[in-house]
């Protein structure tokens, strides 16, 4: 810009010559008073080709506004949580945000890279589907960069200009070193110290005596409970510090999560819904432990997969529900509502809480297919991929609590379902076998139902099913 005035200026001085060659002699002295008046102007710019200036112009019309995804049906809000702040860079499909609703977190990617400038939702707030997040300015740049050069420029701003100001400053009068040098003579002589308040030689004397305290009716303590001393512990690997028990006398309140919240309440409705009742049984685990061991490499060549533990009975409950359709069933008011299919939901523990993906048509599938089902399932739970059509639905559930070494336990309904397997672990017991004690690997098995729809014949006849189909597979091929 500087560069094209001056070369504005230089055109109107040569013009403004050339006019006065040929101009009359009254007009000569007018030119040169505007000759003289732009001449200092002239001199102070520098010309400089515009070629060589860069600008970069941030254009409000380029920050977008990005909403947050779309829930599925049967979820309509969720709470927050930001992964990145005001000022950071992401790169494209980068996560900004995650949305924690009462079935599962909902990711928040960024559509573009570039610089976020602005939170319009507070971290933990509640938002709804598609709801506007944030503004992203797109760019390929991180944010970070720009601030130390212009805290660069600022500096070397400042420093330019300090002694500039340094030099136009006037010196200091005489009159103003005059004062100083009294206040520093003032400042350097003490001042005499205030008189002692007057005591009076006696207080006045009491009228009536001194009231007398009575005795704790409770015994005191000697030390308050701030006041205890504290011994510090070690913190165990792998515990949050906050919520670790150090030793120290203090409390923390954290904020409980929608899907700790939304597991609290389904159970808690279970409870005042349903009329439960549990039926337990034992099974002994020798023979598909012997399977395992003789077939497992077969089995992972083929497949690709490892035998466990949860295929046989996973197999073993659609078998037995299949020939016990009540247990399938549901009380829907005044009505019972039959399930033409069986979807297992598998109970999943996760840091975030529990988790029940499901098993799709299990009464068509082998123990192959289950294991590969369960294996994807269960590295979405630990990703934190699930999403809620993975979760929804289910006419039967199975909870294997043996995992953590549980080895007796009574589980609750998963509503809108009236049954549940309880699974736990393995442990080495005397039973007697052909009339003789043998060590035998079993494990005890509960079956929660809702009494107001399955009867006790029909419960303990599937568990004795599932019992029998395990222990011996060959039942259900020869459909026994």
């Amino acid at each position: 810009m500087l560069g094209r005035r001056a070369v504005s200026v230089h055109r109107f001085l040569s013009i403004t010559a050339r006019q006065g060659v040929t101009a009359a002699s009254s007009v000569q002295p007018t030119l040169q008073a505007k000759a003289s008046l732009l001449e200092p102007l002239v001199q102070n710019v520098r010309i400089t080709s515009t070629a060589n200036f860069h600008t970069s112009v941030i254009r409000m019309s380029d920050v977008i506004t990005v909403d947050g995804p779309a829930f599925a049906e049967s979820i309509s809000e969720g709470d927050i949580r930001w992964l990145k702040q005001k000022g950071d860079h992401v790169n494209e499909d980068e996560l900004v945000a995650e949305i924690e609703t009462d079935k599962t977190s909902v990711e928040v990617p960024a559509p573009q890279a570039g610089t976020i400038v602005e939170l319009l939702v507070e971290d933990g707030a509640k938002v709804t589907a598609k709801q506007k997040l944030y503004k992203l300015q797109p760019g390929a740049g991180g944010g970070s960069s720009a601030s130390p050069a212009k805290d660069e420029s600022k500096s070397s701003a400042s420093a330019a200009a300090s002694p500039a100001s340094v030099k136009n400053d006037p010196a200091p009068s005489s009159a103003s070193s005059s004062s100083t040098a009294s206040q520093s003579s003032s400042a350097s002589s003490p001042s005499s110290p205030p008189p002692p308040p007057h005591k009076p030689a006696a207080g006045e004397i009491p009228k009536s005596a001194p009231p007398v305290a009575r005795p704790p009716s409770t015994p005191s303590s000697s030390t308050p409970v701030g006041a205890v001393p504290v011994t510090r512990v070690t913190v165990p690997k792998g515990v949050d510090p906050s919520h670790a028990i150090t030793g120290a006398r203090d409390e923390v309140r954290v904020k409980a999560n929608r899907m700790r919240m939304r597991i609290a309440q389904r159970l808690k409705d279970a409870q005042n819904t349903y009329a439960m009742l549990t039926t337990f049984n034992e099974i002994d685990m020798s023979s598909l432990i012997e399977m395992r061991k003789t077939y497992q490499k077969e089995f992972v060549a083929k497949h690709g997969v490892k035998l466990g533990m949860m295929s046989p009975f996973v197999r073993a409950a659609a078998y037995a529900l299949q020939e016990s359709p009540v247990v399938n069933a549901v009380l829907d008011e005044n009505e019972i509502v039959y399930r033409h299919f069986v979807d297992i939901s598998v109970a999943v523990a996760t840091p975030k809480g529990l988790v029940v993906p499901v098993l799709r048509n299990v009464e068509s599938m082998n123990y192959a297919q289950i294991e590969l089902e369960l294996a994807n399932l269960g590295v979405k739970a630990r990703e934190g991929k699930l999403a809620v059509e993975d979760m929804e639905g289910g006419t039967f559930t199975i909870s294997n609590g043996g995992v953590f070494g549980s080895m007796f336990g009574t589980p609750i309904i998963n509503p809108p379902q009236s049954a549940i397997l309880g699974m736990h672990g393995v442990f080495d017991r005397v039973v007697p076998v052909n009339g003789k004690p043998e060590i035998r690997p079993i494990m005890q098995i509960a079956l929660t139902y809702d009494h107001r729809l399955i009867d006790g014949r029909e419960a303990v006849t599937f568990l004795k099913k599932i019992k029998t189909a395990v222990e011996d597979p060959r039942v259900m091929f020869m459909n026994l």
